[in-house]
């Protein structure tokens, strides 16, 4: 596995944020997932960020944690795991993804290839001089009978010969790639034979001829009435040879005694876990400021009756357990050492 890292600071840029039409279908992928389980939204939205900007950038990666309250390294380690995600600059018209897999390099996979280099950059990667196209080498994208074949963003382009590549290349170049139309670049349908069906070529056969074409000869249907009289036959005699058995009458059950109710006593509902507050007293502290909260934390924080360093700083082992189990993060609270950080902050903030 190659290793996967992001691109240099001086071409990343310093903030990202989805537009209005993403936020909204961001918002409403986030629901899809159970309660506490919405980390599993991660592929998606970060796919939807490489569409919006045409690659996944560090502002984007450190968005979607903070929408995810995802740890940030968590969603790095997508981003770099996964070769779908693009993590520098790429063409802006399309970025060709050739693939290199056997059945394609035996198909001329290495022809599509010198294509890219010649027009548009010598190496992978390399965005053309007009920052308008760029491409790599990939593994198998599942198209082995359509050999060979490439993809450009969600579209696969297949049966491709030197003439057809190039003229997709400058189609995009020039930005009129919807002219081409995806999928096979000869004339077949998806999948099917080069030269057209080799079989079920015959016409439909109706359900009426189907219906007459399965009656039976009249020596078969008496052979078919004698076999059914016999199988009749040998159930009435097996029914006829079973005995009626007695119908047995059980004997009422004695009456169990009647337990008297036990009453006991209610046991008192335990602590409900720290301190808490219905609103600030005076002024809300930036618990932003505790390292490990961000802006989504601080507001749930703040929804739970916590505004104040020192209400943190008072936590106790017990305390932990039950925030814990309403943010949803095992752990989080003693990895990050919140409660020092609080009792810091309170001292300072006097």
């Amino acid at each position: 596995m190659s290793v996967r890292r992001l691109a240099e600071e001086s071409v990343q840029p310093t903030s990202f944020s989805f537009n209005r039409s993403n936020a909204a279908w961001a918002k409403r992928k986030i629901k899809d997932y159970p309660k506490g389980r919405e980390a599993s939204a991660v592929i998606p939205l970060l796919m939807r960020a490489q569409e919006q900007d045409g690659w996944v950038t560090k502002a984007a990666i450190e968005h979607i944690a903070e929408m995810l309250d995802m740890p940030l390294i968590r969603v790095l380690e997508v981003a770099t795991f996964y070769t779908q995600f693009q993590l520098a600059p790429v063409g802006k018209r399309a970025h060709i993804q050739v693939c290199g897999t056997t059945p394609c390099m035996l198909r001329g996979a290495g022809d599509i290839m010198d294509v890219c280099k010649k027009r548009i950059s010598p190496n992978p990667f390399e965005i053309s001089e007009d920052g308008n196209m760029s491409w790599e080498e990939v593994e198998c994208q599942g198209a082995c009978v359509n050999a060979p074949m490439i993809m450009i963003f969600k579209d696969s382009y297949e049966d491709l010969s030197i003439t057809q590549m190039e003229h997709i290349v400058d189609r995009f170049a020039a930005g009129k790639g919807d002219e081409i139309t995806p999928g096979p670049q000869i004339d077949r349908i998806f999948s099917a034979p080069e030269g057209g069906l080799t079989s079920l070529t015959g016409k439909p056969v109706k359900v009426a001829a189907r219906k007459s074409s399965a009656k039976l000869p009249a020596a078969a249907k008496t052979v078919v009435k004698k076999a059914a009289a016999k199988v009749a036959g040998k159930i009435g005699e097996i029914a006829s040879k079973k005995t009626v058995k007695p119908a047995v009458t059980k004997k009422a059950a004695p009456a169990k005694p009647v337990a008297k109710k036990v009453t006991t006593k209610k046991v008192p509902a335990k602590s409900s876990g720290p301190e808490r507050l219905k609103k600030p007293s005076g002024k809300a502290d930036d618990l932003k400021l505790i390292s490990g909260v961000g802006p989504k934390l601080e507001k749930t924080l703040n929804d739970l009756g916590f505004w104040h360093f020192s209400q943190l700083a008072k936590w106790k082992k017990a305390d932990v357990a039950v925030v814990d189990d309403e943010l949803s993060f095992k752990g989080r609270i003693e990895r990050d050492d919140w409660i020092k950080q609080a009792k810091a902050l309170a001292k300072k903030a006097k």
